[in-house]
């Protein structure tokens, strides 16, 4: 399949509200969607959204390397291309993932079926979803009722972002309201040293917490296999992947978990393979987005479709988008269903 015709397309979209974390807040996703056009008039879709705390590359790098790598991509082969991508974008996950995810979009639709099942012929095309509340604010608990409402069973809440014993009193509260079999997972993105992580992990103990995201500001892997160790929950790594998906050693990690993101590891294909090697090792692996476009979010339910597990994937960030650049997925009853008749991604531009 050849490609003949590349676009890149940037994009700025208001949230509707802050987005915060302990890296600080975000009022907005800017990016670029690269397009792949096919001979036989295939048209292939990837999304950069650089998110350098995620651990990707700064967005005007991505930016400057697609500006030159996309002219270079007409009249080759899309899996000459595929096969040619990691050498020279090891350092570019943000920027690679678009190329990638436009490249396998293509053989996909060639192939006639949804992306998930050309990763994985066995995916589930409805994977589960947990809800994206934010963080510890005077509307969480609001945001908490309504993902209920949605049918969502677990809700991610931000963590580390104020004093931990503070937080854990709201979590506690929070905890009080949530229906039998419901749960909480947590990400405090790197906020904490292992003592305070320590601590907070004992206040957790009497709570339905499912997992904690990245408790340590540093990945130390003694550190956080103490921390594993007393915990009654999944620990996971996320940002301590970043740079590491193709090399990483899954048979000696500390933790339970890893969160895999299209846009930090590289593409949805790339993600996948990182996931092969988890489960061998045992360990259990999620899809997430970085709050991404419509084409990060569809490019990562898929991954999370391929991956056939029944953990809950976080891709339902879509909603804190003001706007955005095509149609979603869609949601129901905490799950995101995808159609089997839609061929590739499924995503489908809004008109310029």
């Amino acid at each position: 399949m050849r490609v003949v015709r590349s676009r890149l397309i940037p994009y700025r979209l208001p949230l509707r509200q802050p987005w915060r974390s302990a890296h600080g807040a975000m009022a907005e996703r800017s990016g670029w969607l690269v397009s792949l056009e096919s001979a036989n008039g295939l048209v292939g879709y990837g999304d950069c959204a650089p998110l350098p705390e995620a651990g990707t590359e700064r967005a005007e790098d991505a930016g400057a390397r697609l500006q030159t790598a996309l002219p270079a991509l007409i009249g080759e082969e899309a899996e000459t291309l595929l096969a040619h991508l990691d050498a020279a974008w090891m350092t570019m996950p943000a920027a690679r993932c678009a190329i990638e995810t436009a490249l396998i979009d293509l053989l996909a639709q060639r192939a006639g079926m949804p992306l998930a099942r050309w990763l994985n012929p066995a995916a589930s095309l409805a994977p589960r979803v947990n809800a994206a509340i934010g963080g510890l604010d005077a509307g969480t608990a609001a945001r908490a009722v309504q993902a209920l409402k949605e049918g969502f069973a677990v809700l991610k809440v931000k963590v580390g972002v104020g004093e931990p014993h503070s937080e854990l009193h709201v979590l506690r509260r929070l905890a009080d309201g949530l229906p039998p079999g419901a749960k909480l997972r947590l990400d405090a993105n790197g906020a904490w040293e292992e003592v305070t992580a320590r601590r907070f992990i004992d206040g957790l103990a009497e709570l339905p917490v499912e997992a904690l995201e990245e408790p340590l500001a540093k990945a130390d892997f003694q550190a956080l296999q103490r921390l594993q160790d007393v915990a009654r929950f999944s620990l996971a790594l996320d940002e301590s992947l970043a740079g590491a998906g193709r090399e990483l050693c899954c048979d000696y990690l500390p933790v339970r978990r890893l969160v895999l993101k299209p846009m930090v590891l590289g593409g949805p294909l790339a993600a996948y393979e990182l996931a092969r090697r988890a489960r061998r090792a045992g360990l259990e692996c999620v899809a997430t987005t970085t709050l991404d476009s419509a084409v990060g979010t569809w490019a990562a339910c898929h991954l999370a479709a391929a991956l056939g597990n029944d953990l809950a994937h976080g891709l339902a960030t879509a909603a804190w988008l003001a706007e955005d650049v095509g149609n979603l997925p869609h949601f129901t009853d905490g799950r995101v269903r995808l159609d089997n008749r839609r061929c590739g991604l499924g995503f489908c531009r809004f008109a310029e």
